[in-house]
């Protein structure tokens, strides 16, 4: 188990290097001066534009601005911002507990209403239950992120008046955490209805139930378990795909966390702090994906043995 956790550990190291690589040139993509883009909207002179031009270190080779921007990582340094002049780092963590919330709340709400709703589906094969599980899963795969968002923000916040609008508090999740986490549901729903039918023909759960085994028994505990193995590869998926739809969701609610900032940045063209959020994004990510490998491996001993 301990080379493997390494293995995935090591893969995590990669794709955070070539993230690296990524948010280097990613300023030398921009056509045009990116001193003069990101400064454009002040009065500055060109003696001034080439004192930043240096202090960002931008005269120098690209490799030669790599080596240094690998430097500063290495002592928790992301630069500072354009607006503010503050540290990035610091304003990522200052507004990543709000984005963290939002995307475990809604993992939770996927989680616990598309699991649900894909063992029902799966248990009722071929009845008007399965039916309709599977239709409200399709509407729900298809309906965009910000559609379904305005829908409930008309709903309940306008019309009804029962969840506040916009705000910071844990009536103001509850929303956003609804958006996103009953998209979601939708595909796991789906997942787990094909995983529990496949687990549900098995030779073991019919010999089980041949033993005469109480049905709940040899549901909950010999196919549930099985059936959890391809839902839960998914859950790491699922994760970098609600801290993605997180960034359009909190500008429909004007939930202030990473990926409003996002936005705020680029509209401000401000690229250190575009360049430390996609550093910090992938970060976040593949750590993740290392978290779900292993709870991967626990369910299903043979990927730590394949591996």
């Amino acid at each position: 188990m301990g080379k493997f956790i390494v293995q995935r550990l090591l893969a995590a190291l990669v794709t955070i290097w070539i993230a690296t690589i990524a948010v280097t040139i990613l300023i030398h993509l921009v056509p045009g001066d990116p001193v003069r883009i990101m400064y454009g909207s002040f009065q500055t002179t060109p003696e001034e534009l080439e004192a930043i031009r240096v202090r960002l270190g931008l005269d120098q080779p690209i490799w030669t601005q790599y080596v240094m921007y690998i430097g500063r990582l290495l002592q928790g340094d992301l630069g500072n911002s354009i607006v503010g002049d503050q540290p990035v780092l610091d304003i990522l963590l200052t507004r990543f507990p709000a984005t963290l919330s939002l995307t475990l709340a809604s993992l939770a709400i996927a989680v616990v209403v598309g699991m649900s709703l894909g063992f029902l589906a799966a248990y009722k094969r071929g009845t008007w239950v399965d039916v309709g599980a599977m239709v409200l899963a399709i509407v729900g795969v298809s309906m965009p992120h910000f559609w379904l968002g305005l829908l409930l923000l008309f709903l309940f916040a306008l019309q009804l008046q029962w969840l506040p609008v916009a705000g910071g508090d844990w009536r103001s999740l509850i929303l956003p955490a609804l958006t996103l986490g009953l998209a979601n549901a939708a595909v796991l729903a789906r997942l787990t209805r094909s995983a529990m039918i496949d687990i549900f023909d098995q030779d073991f759960v019919r010999t089980a139930r041949a033993k005469g085994l109480p049905k709940s028994v040899v549901l909950y505990r010999h196919a549930l378990r099985s059936g959890l193995v391809p839902v839960v590869s998914m859950l790491g998926l699922q994760f970098a795909y609600l801290m993605g739809g997180a960034i359009v969701v909190e500008n429909v609610f004007a939930w202030n966390g990473v990926g409003r900032l996002a936005i705020e940045a680029v509209f401000a063209r401000d690229y250190p702090l575009i360049q430390g959020f996609i550093l910090f994004f992938a970060t976040i990510v593949a750590l993740a994906s290392v978290v779900i490998d292993v709870a991967y491996a626990f369910l299903d001993p043979r990927i730590r043995y394949a591996s």
